[in-house]
């Protein structure tokens, strides 16, 4: 419950953080992983990435997925580059591993470019990997047969920067630009939206919540059309997936419309009709929202 615009995004910061035992169970699972993967497989590194190694998840944590990367030993990649099995058989490698630890986790299974673990209470993707000459990783990509050059450390750092030069506040807005396609079916991939926040709010100041969620709603509905690279360098349209009309179009109306709601709060917010605000902006951020009291 809420009064003021205030009180109800600071209540909308707190509901989509994620709780502190939370995090400490995640500390121990990731941990334990790791151990696993370092056990059975030559392993150069291994660190957290993904959001959460970014500080942009959001709760609840049984929908979130913890990202492992494992540097792995060159010898591996010789083995499956284009052979053996081929980028799959990588990731089989991988699944069985770490199959001889987990063996009464409800499943295992190889996915594009992970494994992912499914535990009870959330998902582990361990992310295998190799150095790349030149700086950067390559990781497998088992649906299309290629690897792919990425850096998640330098995202960590942009996220990391970007988030210091608005005194703390580009984690929390991403988070409610996360919270509103949660709930809203998920249609964007989330570190889609992070790279468009980097994009949309490289120049400006984030003077608070209400207006930066307008903001980005209000930018993001030309950049959603056009390509969007990885900040890190690599090229790759981090928003490829929406490669259709149909899908364009349909991102473009979910910022369209999610842009119109937050001017009409704003709006209501100018002329003292704060409960009406409050209900415009609970159609946006949905169940994360508090409700006005």
């Amino acid at each position: 419950m809420a009064t003021t615009i205030q009180q109800s995004f600071q209540q909308l910061k707190a509901n989509l953080e994620i709780t502190g035992l939370q995090g400490s169970t995640v500390s121990t699972r990731q941990t334990n992983v790791r151990e696993v993967m370092e056990a059975g497989m030559d392993v150069l590194d291994s660190f957290l990435t993904g959001s959460y190694a970014r500080s942009t998840m959001i709760a609840p944590l049984k929908e979130a997925d913890i990202d492992v990367f494992v540097v792995l030993d060159p010898r591996y990649y010789h083995h499956y580059n284009g052979q053996n099995g081929g980028q799959a058989g990588l990731l089989d490698l991988v699944k069985r591993t770490l199959l001889k630890t987990y063996t009464r986790t409800p499943d295992i299974s190889r996915n594009g470019q992970a494994v992912t673990i499914r535990f009870d209470d959330f998902m582990v993707d361990v992310i295998p990997g190799f150095y790349r000459q030149g700086g950067g990783y390559l990781i497998a990509n088992s649906i299309t047969n290629s690897w792919i050059e990425t850096d998640p450390k330098k995202h960590v750092e942009l996220i990391t920067a970007s988030n210091k030069a608005h005194s703390g506040d580009l984690v929390p807005l991403v988070k409610m630009i996360k919270g509103w396609n949660r709930s809203h079916s998920s249609y964007f991939r989330s570190f889609h939206l992070e790279v468009l926040a980097l994009a949309i709010l490289n120049t400006v100041t984030i003077t608070d919540f209400p207006s930066g969620a307008r903001f980005y709603f209000d930018k993001g509905r030309a950049l959603i059309k056009t390509k969007n690279p990885d900040p890190a360098g690599y090229g790759g349209d981090i928003g490829g997936y929406i490669n259709t009309r149909d899908k364009i179009e349909e991102a473009e109306r979910r910022f369209q419309s999610a842009y119109e709601r937050a001017t009409k709060a704003e709006g209501y917010a100018t002329q003292g009709h704060v409960s009406h605000a409050v209900d415009m902006w609970g159609k946006i951020f949905g169940d994360y929202f508090p409700a006005y009291n």
